[in-house]
């Protein structure tokens, strides 16, 4: 069955990396959020361990900020889980926690933190070092181009072209091929697309991206122009990774 989102679609959302801050105090998760949304990224909090568990399992993340102790399950638990499990086994992960002993740090590095910040800290180090982790982890997130084959799309112009002729896309369309461009090769379900292009709140039907992928494979291809985008079905959609190679 399909589900049935709200609409909340936040201009260029598809281009901005993706943090799930885990904290169960309001206030610093609230300070949190405020800096990295000033920072152009797309920010979720969650107040419990068990509910980022459901969080992480449904859509990654492109980066977690989680605190040690948590209700329901740990900071550390969660972290171990994630790098037990082949799909978030690189996901970037700084732990946040009151615990500043050697031993304790070494134990949050140990299950697989990429970083450790210990309470208080400086706000402008930790975006600092956000955005060092995100350059090292997934650098298609924060580079201006993405290129395949004879397809070029500038984030900073929000311009497409394919070879010599300029692609006229809408803001939907745009952000769907920048999202599957992001990641060639993946195949997205519905629901993820969705999640990812329109918001984890939007109230659109499913059916809804099979429309616009429609609108974007006429854009990007004409006559006998080789189509980008693969249908996997019963799965969702591919940006073609052997596009411009083969």
């Amino acid at each position: 069955m399909n589900q049935a989102r709200k609409e909340s679609v936040r201009p260029g959302a598809a281009s901005a990396p993706r943090i799930l801050i885990v904290e169960d105090e309001s206030d610093l998760a609230l300070l949190l959020g405020y800096n990295l949304e000033s920072e152009g990224y797309v920010v979720e909090n969650v107040a419990r361990g068990d509910e980022a568990e459901l969080r992480l399992a449904e859509n990654a993340p492109d980066l977690v900020i989680l605190d040690w102790m948590l209700p329901g399950v740990s900071g550390l638990e969660i972290c171990r889980r994630l790098r037990a499990r082949e799909a978030t086994r690189t996901l970037p992960v700084i732990m946040v926690t009151a615990r500043g002993e050697e031993a304790e740090r070494v134990r949050g590095l140990s299950v697989g933190a990429d970083d450790y910040v210990v309470k208080p800290f400086s706000v402008p180090e930790l975006m600092a070092r956000v955005r060092a982790l995100l350059r090292r982890s997934r650098p298609e997130r924060i580079a201006e181009r993405l290129y395949a084959g004879d397809l070029d799309l500038d984030r900073e112009t929000r311009r497409v072209r394919r070879g010599v002729r300029d692609i006229h896309l809408g803001p939907t369309e745009f952000r769907l091929l920048e999202y599957l461009l992001e990641k060639p090769g993946r195949v997205f379900s519905r629901a993820q697309l969705l999640d990812a292009v329109w918001g984890q709140a939007a109230e659109i039907d499913e059916r809804t991206v099979d429309v616009h992928v429609g609108r974007l494979r006429k854009a990007l291809s004409r006559g006998r122009e080789r189509d980008p985008i693969r249908t996997v079905r019963g799965a969702g959609y591919a940006f073609d990774e052997t596009f411009g190679k083969v």
